[in-house]
């Protein structure tokens, strides 16, 4: 870019933001789980919305990646990021027109009618979000990123939270499915459009040759981390069986516990092996902080992607809902989580900037922790809106410092390629908390039929710990000197 930065460079450079949000925010805590539960029934629907998302998601991390590495290349005249924007909108404009189809069909047949659309939609949806992430660093200097991150992280979070909360869910809970379908894709028009303004120049610099084994290694570190988690979810569920004869109490202690433990396996393990694969093991081996601030992101995000997945079979279980009828109560809860990260994510550009990324990412920890476990702790609807607003203060704060800190750690050259193999924490999260987490609740809820929605209040607990987690992982990631980020601008 070869003009100074303008006040609406602010909006034209994250506008996209807001429609991939919108379109998650639609399908994984809403669409998608009740068009599940309304194929398969209740026994299942927690193992089948597991698979589904395990699957859909590991397709995300292998387009993403692939889309992040073509567009660091692309030499169009359009530039490197939009025409992969425009590309991912269309495609995802007939996706999300044949998921409205599939919801006039019935048992195992629509779900896996369903369950072939989302994958398209995530290859659509992922060749437009893997060029996105390379905007900021392309164009954005050093010094403004914590303010651009900012305005992501709104745009992101809670401005599409709260749009979906006051429309699409409540064509949802009223059963107008075509009529929230058609504002998503409303949605995606308008931001796809915005996005045509950003004042990208044609990449005249001569990128090193596309490689197969460039996709070789992409496809192979996506199937490291899928067999992993396989391995692990096969392991956690073969435990099931042994547990079966124990009493109430030490069954969710030993079970949680095995849990947890799978998942926090599924993250060291699957981020170390899959980046040893996708990214050079020189730079790793030189500055681990990549390797750390992914496993940060991927821990953090197993518990805010899926207590958002999660939350209609939450309620239901917790709260006595049936079906539909959680939507409501899941869309205010949207709205209060939403409004939080707004607050929150409002001053977070300024706190980040001048406290440190790793300060702020670490409260952020502790806040999403604090909430997951007053919206456990009592079963009642305002405990959980309070609750859900304290995760919303802490994701606010999140979004804007993680992402800060990450465009200062990946190479610059290769912001593309390095920030799409990053969704190894974005898909990954929900992948690891949805598959692992999925069938335990079922399992619970067989064991324990007098209680069967205390399989979803420990699954809650588990992502709260994870939460802790990722901030232990934070403190083996060096936070860039600003020094360095000078020199890196020179």
């Amino acid at each position: 870019m070869n003009r100074p930065i303008r006040w609406y460079d602010y909006l034209t450079f994250n506008a996209y933001w807001l429609g991939l949000s919108a379109l998650s925010n639609t399908m994984t805590p809403l669409v998608v789980p009740l068009l599940v539960q309304q194929f398969i029934g209740e026994e299942l629907k927690g193992t089948y919305y597991g698979n589904l998302r395990l699957w859909t998601l590991m397709v995300a991390i292998l387009v993403q990646a692939l889309a992040g590495l073509l567009s660091d290349r692309s030499t169009s005249r359009w530039g490197r990021r939009r025409p992969f924007i425009l590309l991912g909108t269309l495609g995802d404009l007939v996706m999300i027109a044949l998921i409205g189809f599939s919801a006039g069909m019935e048992g195992p047949a629509g779900y896996w009618f369903l369950f072939t659309m989302v994958i398209l939609m995530m290859v659509t949806t992922n060749i437009a979000h893997g060029a996105t992430q390379g905007i900021i660093p392309d164009l954005v200097p050093a010094e403004k990123r914590g303010r651009f991150s900012a305005v992501k992280a709104l745009l992101e979070i809670p401005i599409p939270l709260i749009i979906v909360s006051f429309t699409i869910a409540r064509m949802v809970s009223k059963g107008n499915l075509w009529g929230a379908l058609i504002t998503l894709m409303g949605i995606l028009v308008v931001v796809a459009l915005i996005s045509m303004f950003i004042p990208e120049q044609q990449n005249k610099a001569n990128a090193s040759p596309l490689a197969w084994q460039d996709f070789v290694r992409l496809a192979a570190m996506t199937g490291a981390f899928t067999l992993i988690l396989l391995g692990l979810g096969w392991a956690v569920n073969l435990t099931h069986p042994l547990l079966s004869q124990l009493e109430a109490a030490p069954l969710l202690i030993t079970t949680g516990v095995i849990s947890l433990i799978g998942m926090a396996l599924a993250v060291f393990g699957g981020v170390t092996v899959s980046l040893r694969i996708g990214v050079d093991s020189d730079s790793l081996r030189k500055d681990p902080s990549f390797r750390w601030w992914v496993i940060n992101r991927l821990a953090f995000l197993i518990g805010a992607n899926n207590l958002a997945g999660f939350t209609i079979y939450f309620l239901q279980g917790r709260l006595g809902y049936v079906q539909a009828e959680a939507a409501g109560p899941a869309s205010r809860l949207t709205m209060f989580v939403g409004v939080a990260i707004l607050l929150s994510a409002l001053p977070s550009g300024f706190l980040t900037d001048r406290f440190g990324r790793k300060r702020i990412v670490a409260l952020a920890g502790f806040l999403a922790a604090a909430g997951t476990a007053l919206a456990v702790a009592v079963p009642n609807l305002t405990v959980i809106y309070i609750g859900g607003a304290i995760i919303g203060i802490g994701m606010g704060l999140f979004y804007t410092a993680n992402w800060a800190l990450g465009t200062e750690i990946v190479p610059k050259a290769q912001a593309g390629r390095f920030l799409g193999i990053s969704n190894l924490a974005g898909a990954g999260a929900g992948a690891i908390g949805a598959y692992i987490g999925g069938p335990m609740a079922d399992f619970l809820a067989v064991q324990m039929p007098q209680n069967p929605g205390l399989g979803y209040v420990l699954l809650f607990v588990l992502y709260g710990s994870l939460f802790l987690l990722s901030i232990a992982a934070l403190l083996r990631v060096r936070e860039p000197s600003r020094a360095s980020e000078i020199a890196q601008i020179d």
